[in-house]
């Protein structure tokens, strides 16, 4: 009898260890990013978009209080993939240094070379032009597997944020690339940024070729 009650509390423990052992599994495989950013609160702007926005600086004072996200479509998924694919055709890869003789330096590529900013920021006006609205087109400071920091653009969607990368032809949801998301620009307001949770607070120099 003894031994039988004592099989059946080693039973019952190993089942309980079993079942603590199973949720834990599902709570970790659960947690996933979403697929839409968390936004935390105001954060520094990078140099080198407080150096555009002084030479554009219309483009930096653009309010949007109550922007919705783009409505995803099939028309707004072929204009992005189109876009992000020409873009990246057509500009040289060239470091902001041998370009304009500066460290950094935003810019349009308008003579066909930039790094990886200047693709993001001809993306962002290139969709723009097509009527997607400024508010869900930002620009987003990432830092990259090697340490690198690196910029993409990021387009803010109702089915999420797809971004835009110099680097990769494809469009892909930020949380299916492999890079440390540190601050993009507000969606209400074009000159301000933002921090995004689980980023990191640092300075980020130079963009990647």
């Amino acid at each position: 009898m003894a031994s039988s009650m004592g099989w059946r509390r080693k039973a019952k423990g190993l089942g309980l260890t079993i079942a603590l052992i199973a949720f834990c599994s599902a709570a970790n495989s659960a947690y996933t990013a979403p697929v839409s950013m968390i936004i935390g609160g105001s954060t520094s702007q990078p140099i080198g978009h407080y150096d555009f926005c002084k030479i554009h600086s219309a483009e930096c004072s653009i309010r949007s209080p109550d922007s919705e996200p783009e409505r995803m479509t099939a028309k707004l998924s072929r204009e992005i993939s189109a876009v992000n694919l020409s873009v990246n055709a057509r500009v040289k890869p060239m470091s902001d240094l041998d370009n304009y003789g500066k460290e950094e330096w935003w810019a349009y590529p308008d003579n066909g070379f930039g790094d990886c900013e200047d693709y993001a920021l001809e993306k962002r006006r290139e969709l723009n032009s097509l009527g997607i609205a400024i508010a869900n087109l930002l620009m987003t400071v990432v830092r990259k597997p090697d340490g690198e920091g690196h910029a993409v653009l990021t387009v803010r969607t109702d089915k999420g944020d797809f971004i835009l990368d110099n680097l990769v032809d494809k469009v892909r949801l930020w949380n299916q690339t492999p890079y440390r998301y540190l601050k993009r620009q507000a969606s209400d307001n074009t000159g301000h940024w933002v921090s995004i949770l689980g980023g990191e607070e640092e300075k980020l120099v130079s963009a990647v070729k």
